[in-house]
C-alpha cells in the first residue's frame, strides 16, 4: 500500500491501559495446534500496548495534548507490502523487469514447489511471504503463512492451523492475501474460516489473533471469498459479511479496526444489511482533496469510501444488485471499478466500468446520481483488478478480453485483445513498461500501443491443471509468479534495475491537524466480552470532520445502557450474578456522542429454557436466523425455512478460549414433502450433525472437507419426535477428543455414546454453538446447557 507519514501522531483523549483479555483479543493458543510453529504471545502483545495508553496519567481530564510523534522509519520503496504493490495500483516503479522467460529455462532464478498457492505473494523487509494450502491431502491439512527467501525460494518459516467451521473446499483455501506492516515487520492473515492473525515477521509467531467467526459471526462460505485486511496509521482493517449479536445480529458486509500491535478492537461499522453476497474486494486508502479515504466495493452491490481511522462513511455509488469483487483503482481523484453482475437500476443489463468522482460527496451521501465521470455498460469486469498508465486505463473482463479506455472519457481504444485460455482471475501488474496479464492457465506479456490499445509480446502455457489465482509481483529487480504447482522466481540475467521517479511518487493528507472541531466520538475498545465483576478501561478519541485526530476541553461523559456501573473515568464494572447481558457504553463530549458494546458471559454452567421469551442477546449469529415460538404453552427456539441465504448457518454463544466441555440440546425436526432438517451442536470447533435426509450422525470440523476429520454412523430418527443430544469435547494427550450420544428425550439417558472419535491434529478450544440446515424443514430447539466436564 502507499505508505504516509507514520509520524503523525493520533490524538487520543482519557486515555488508559487497555485490557486485551476484556476486549476479546486473547490470543487463539495456536500453538497447540499441532502441525504449526506459531506460539500465544500474550506477553508480547502487553509489551506493544499503544504509546498514547501512557501519555496521560489522570485519565479523568479534559482533552490533553497530542503525544509527541514517533520516530520516523525507512520504507523500502522497491518492496512490495501488499498484493497490489506499494501504490496499492498494481503498478511497479522498477525498470530492467523480465519480459520474456520459459518454463524451466530461460529467466528462472528459481522455482519452489512448496510455495505453490492461489493467493499472491508479498515482499518486505527481505523476505516474502504467502498464504498457502498446508500438508495437502494429509490428515493435518489447514492454512498457513510461509515466509521464504526472495533470492533462493528457501522456505524460512511456516505458521499453520486448522480449517474449522467452514464450507470452504480445500481448493480454495487461501483465497486471500497477507498484508505487511512496513513499520513493525509484522504481517497479517485472514484465513478462509476467518482466523485473523498478526504474525512477528522475522519469528512467525503469532503476536495476537481473532476467531473472526466464534466472535463477530463472519460467514465462511462455499464459493471461498475472503477478503484482504488492510494496514492503515495504527490500524489493521478487516471485513466480511458478518451476523453478530444485538443489533448487528442481521447480516451485513461489514469492517473492523483493530489496533495493529495488540489486536484491540477499535471501531466496527457497516454497509447496507442483507447483501446479496460476500466479496473479496480489497479496500485501498486514498486522499480526496485532503480527506483521507478508504475505497472499496461492498456486498450490497455499491462502492463506498470510509473514513479508515473512524469508519464513518463519506459517501456510496451504487453500480450492481449483487456483490463486488473487483477491487478499485485510484487516481488523482478518481476511483474506477468494474463489476460483472446485474446492473443498477438498468438490471437488464450486465457488467460496467464507471469512472466515480472521489470528491463528489461527504456524510456518507449517496452519489448514484450524478456522481460519475462515464460509464461504460456491458464489459464485464468482475474478478480482475485494473491498471492505470498514464491516461490509458487497462481492465481484463471475466473471459479474458483485454480492453483499453481513454482514462478521462472511458472511450474504448482499438479493439478489445482475447488473451489466451477462458477465465481471468488474477489482476494486470504493469512494470518497465510491460503489462502481465495471466489468464487460468496462460502467462501473457503485453505492451502499450497508441492505435491498438495493447499488442501482446510474449505468451506461455502452463500444463494441464496448473492454474494462476494470484497476480504477478515485482521487488527488487525480481518478478514473482504463483501457480497451484509451484512459485517461480523470474529475472533477466544482465538487467539493470532501476525506479521510475515520476511513478515513484505519493500522494498524503494534507496537514489539517485541529483545523476544525469534533464530529466524531470514537470509544475503545469498540467491542469486548468480560465475566461478571470484570473491568473495562474505556478510553476516547475525538475526529474532525476529516477524519483527523483533535482537541476538545469537554471533559466526556459516560453512560450505560445495560447492567453494571461505569465510573467518570470511564471505568465500566461488569455486574455479579449468572445473566448473559449485553451491554452500550455511550461516551458523550458536547454535543456529541459515540458507542462502544460489551457482553457480559459468565462462565460454565449455561443453562437456557427461553422461558423470558427471548433469544440471549450476546449469542452470535443467531437471532436473525431464529425466532421464539410457543409450542403447546412452552416458549422455544426455531430455525425457521424462510430466511434468505441463512437456512443453513452457524451460531455462538461465548468466548472462544473455552475447552473441556460438553453441551446438551432438546431438538426436534419438522417435516415437509417427507424431508426433515439436519440439526447440530457446537463444540470446540467441532459439529455434531443429526442429519435428517440421510439419517447418520456426523462428527467433523472442516465441514466441506471430511476427509481431514470425521467420523459418520447410522443414525435413524424420527421427524416430530423430541430427541436429546449431548456432545463432549475434551483434550486427551493433546487431541482433541470427540464423544456425543441422542436419544428420544422421554427415555433414560443411555449409558454409551453413539459416536466416538479422536482428531490427532485436533481444535483443542473454541465457543459452543449450533448448527442448523432449516433448507427443507422447520428446527425447534430447547432446553440448551453448557456445562465443564
Amino acid at each position: 500500500m502507499s505508505v504516509r507519514s507514520y509520524a503523525r501522531a493520533l490524538m487520543s483523549v482519557l486515555i488508559a491501559a487497555p485490557l486485551l483479555a476484556a476486549a476479546g483479543c486473547k490470543p487463539d493458543n495456536p500453538e497447540k495446534m499441532p502441525g504449526t510453529k506459531a506460539a500465544k504471545a500474550s506477553e508480547s502483545a502487553k509489551a506493544a500496548k499503544p504509546k498514547d495508553d501512557t501519555a496521560v496519567a489522570d485519565a479523568s481530564s479534559a482533552a490533553q495534548p497530542a503525544p509527541a510523534a514517533k520516530p520516523a522509519f525507512k520504507v523500502d520503496p522497491l518492496d512490495w507490502p501488499m498484493w497490489r504493490g506499494p501504490r496499492q495500483d498494481g503498478i511497479s516503479a522498477e525498470t530492467g523487469i523480465v519480459g520474456e522467460w520459459e518454463i524451466d529455462g530461460k529467466n528462472v532464478v528459481w522455482e519452489a514447489k512448496e510455495l505453490a498457492t492461489r493467493s499472491t505473494p508479498i515482499v518486505m523487509r527481505g523476505k516474502l511471504y504467502t498464504l498457502a494450502r498446508f500438508a495437502p491431502e494429509t490428515p493435518r491439512e489447514g492454512e498457513c503463512v510461509l515466509c521464504a527467501d526472495p533470492a533462493t525460494g528457501k522456505v524460512l518459516w511456516t505458521n499453520s492451523w486448522n480449517v474449522f467451521l467452514s464450507d470452504v473446499p480445500k481448493e480454495r483455501v487461501a483465497w486471500s492475501a497477507v498484508v505487511g506492516d512496513p513499520e513493525t515487520g509484522n504481517v497479517y492473515a485472514q484465513s478462509v474460516n476467518g482466523y485473523l492473525q498478526c504474525i512477528d515477521g522475522e519469528s512467525g509467531k503469532t503476536i495476537w489473533s481473532h476467531s473472526m467467526t466464534e466472535e463477530y459471526g463472519l460467514l465462511s462460505t462455499y464459493g471461498g471469498r475472503t477478503n484482504v485486511p488492510i494496514v492503515y496509521d495504527d490500524l489493521v482493517i478487516a471485513s466480511a459479511v458478518m451476523t453478530n449479536w444485538g443489533d448487528y445480529a442481521v447480516p451485513t458486509h461489514r469492517f473492523m479496526a483493530f489496533d495493529k500491535r495488540t489486536g484491540e478492537t477499535i471501531w466496527f461499522t457497516g454497509t447496507t444489511p442483507r447483501p446479496a453476497d460476500t466479496t473479496y474486494s480489497t479496500p485501498v486508502t486514498t486522499v480526496f482533496d485532503g480527506l483521507a479515504a478508504m475505497v472499496f466495493g461492498s456486498g450490497d452491490g455499491a462502492v463506498w469510501a470510509m473514513q479508515p481511522r473512524t469508519g464513518a462513511p463519506i459517501w456510496k455509488y451504487k453500480i450492481t444488485i449483487r456483490g463486488i469483487n473487483v477491487t478499485p483503482l485510484i487516481d488523482s481523484g478518481i476511483v474506477y471499478m468494474g463489476q460483472s453482475e446485474e446492473n443498477f437500476p438498468d438490471v437488464n443489463t450486465m457488467g460496467q466500468v464507471a469512472a466515480i468522482k472521489g470528491n463528489a460527496g461527504t456524510g456518507g451521501k449517496d452519489i448514484t446520481e450524478g456522481g460519475a465521470l462515464w460509464v461504460d455498460k456491458g464489459v464485464m469486469i468482475g474478478r480482475s483488478s485494473m491498471i492505470k498508465v498514464k491516461n490509458r486505463l487497462y481492465g481484463a473482463d471475466d473471459s479474458g478480453n483485454l480492453y483499453t479506455f481513454e482514462a478521462d472519457s472511458g472511450k474504448q481504444v482499438g479493439k478489445r485483445v482475447k488473451l489466451a485460455g477462458s477465465i481471468m482471475r488474477a489482476s494486470l501488474t504493469y512494470a518497465d513498461g510491460k503489462i502481465y496479464a495471466c489468464t487460468t492457465n496462460v502467462w501473457h506479456v503485453c505492451t502499450p500501443d497508441e492505435k491498438a490499445g495493447v499488442k501482446v509480446t510474449h505468451r506461455l502455457r502452463f500444463k494441464e491443471g496448473e492454474e494462476i489465482h494470484g497476480s504477478p509481483v515485482v521487488s527488487h529487480g525480481k518478478l514473482f509468479l504463483a501457480t497451484t504447482d509451484r512459485m517461480f522466481c523470474l529475472a533477466e540475467k544482465d538487467a539493470k534495475p532501476g525506479v521510475d521517479q515520476e511513478l515513484a511518487a505519493t500522494k498524503t493528507e494534507a496537514e489539517t491537524l485541529f483545523g476544525s472541531g469534533p464530529a466524531t466520538v470514537q470509544v475503545i475498545p469498540a467491542e469486548s466480552i468480560v465475566k461478571p465483576g470484570e473491568k473495562v478501561q474505556y478510553r476516547v478519541r475525538l475526529y474532525d470532520e476529516k477524519g483527523q485526530p483533535v482537541e476538545s476541553k469537554d471533559k466526556p461523559k459516560f453512560t450505560i445502557e445495560g447492567p453494571g456501573e461505569i465510573a467518570d473515568d470511564g471505568t465500566y464494572t461488569a455486574p455479579s450474578g449468572k445473566q448473559h447481558s449485553g451491554v452500550l457504553v455511550k461516551a458523550t463530549v458536547g454535543a456529541l456522542s459515540g458507542t462502544a458494546r460489551l457482553r457480559v458471559i459468565p462462565p460454565l454452567p449455561w443453562s437456557f429454557d427461553f422461558s423470558d421469551k427471548e433469544i440471549p442477546v450476546t449469542w452470535i449469529g443467531m437471532r436473525y436466523r431464529h425466532q421464539i415460538r410457543e409450542v403447546e404453552g412452552n416458549p422455544m427456539m426455531v430455525k425457521i425455512t424462510t430466511i434468505p441465504l441463512g437456512t443453513k448457518s452457524r451460531g455462538w454463544f461465548g468466548p472462544n478460549d473455552l475447552h473441556d466441555y460438553t453441551i446438551q440440546a432438546d431438538v426436534r425436526s419438522a417435516t415437509e414433502d417427507n424431508k426433515m432438517a439436519d440439526v447440530g451442536l457446537i463444540a470446540q470447533r467441532y459439529t455434531m450433525d443429526l442429519m435428517g435426509t440421510k439419517q447418520q450422525l456426523q462428527l467433523r470440523s472442516w465441514d466441506s472437507e471430511l476427509d481431514r476429520w470425521s467420523k459418520t454412523v447410522d443414525f435413524a430418527w424420527k421427524a416430530d419426535t423430541w430427541y436429546t443430544m449431548k456432545f463432549q469435547a475434551s483434550t486427551e494427550g493433546g487431541k482433541a477428543v470427540l464423544r456425543g450420544k441422542v436419544w428420544p428425550r422421554d427415555d433414560k439417558e443411555p449409558a454409551e455414546w453413539s459416536i466416538e472419535a479422536t482428531d490427532d491434529y485436533g481444535n483443542l478450544q473454541g465457543s459452543p454453538g449450533m448448527f442448523g440446515n432449516a433448507t427443507d424443514a422447520e428446527i425447534f430447539i430447547d432446553n440448551v446447557k453448557v456445562t465443564a466436564n
